[in-house]
């Protein structure tokens, strides 16, 4: 004969002590809630990538500045040349790495991707930046070490400027979005707060012998 309490646990598979049916936590990935040390490592791997992705685009930016005002043939080629070795060697992969790491945070705590406004737009500008790090800024360096190793000058300095400038700004931008979170919540976060908050206090109201009798077995076999 099955005593009460194991009958109960039984019968409430999947389900709540309230009787309402289990759903995956606030913040998860694929409904997996990232444990705390993960959590911790990807928020360590997320702050050094982007750490790295804005050091790397302030020497690209000192680097533009020396071949757009430098006088002399070799300086220039020789910034050009080290502007084409840190684009195609470090600048993309360090972007894809804070995006993929920005996502498994967003995703695996209860912040969430579209709950907040300040992380949706931070996603949205990591992935432009990501997306005009590979279409326009490694072209426009590509073009300007063409020119410049064929022995002619530098043919626009916006092609060693403006990309790490729009980059630049754009992660200091990102960078406050960070550390001061502000706007609030978006349209989707302000309705999963009030469905939770209704839910609650559906089952707040719910009288006390309802909520006995649906945790209670209902016969003694």
């Amino acid at each position: 004969m099955a005593t009460p309490g194991a009958y109960a646990r039984l019968s409430t598979g999947g389900y709540s002590r309230r009787g309402t049916p289990r759903r995956p936590p606030t913040g998860s990935v694929g409904g997996v809630k990232l444990s705390r040390p993960a959590r911790r490592a990807s928020l360590v791997v997320h702050v050094v990538a982007s750490a790295a992705w804005l050091g790397l685009t302030v020497g690209l930016l000192a680097l533009g500045v020396t071949a757009a005002t430098g006088a002399s043939p070799v300086a220039v080629e020789a910034a050009v040349r080290c502007m084409k070795l840190f684009a195609d060697w470090l600048l993309l992969p360090l972007a894809l790495l804070t995006l993929a790491s920005g996502l498994v945070l967003a995703l695996g705590t209860p912040w969430g991707l579209a709950r907040h406004r300040w992380v949706y737009t931070k996603f949205w500008l990591t992935l432009g930046t990501t997306v005009a790090t590979f279409f326009a800024l490694r072209p426009g360096v590509n073009s300007a070490v063409a020119a410049v190793a064929a022995g002619g000058p530098l043919p626009d300095a916006g092609d060693v400027l403006f990309g790490p400038v729009v980059s630049l700004s754009a992660y200091v931008f990102m960078t406050l979005l960070s550390v001061l979170k502000p706007w609030g919540l978006t349209r989707r976060g302000r309705r999963l707060r009030d469905h939770r908050a209704g839910g609650r206090r559906t089952r707040a109201d719910e009288p006390a012998g309802r909520r006995r009798s649906a945790a209670s077995p209902s016969g003694g076999s």
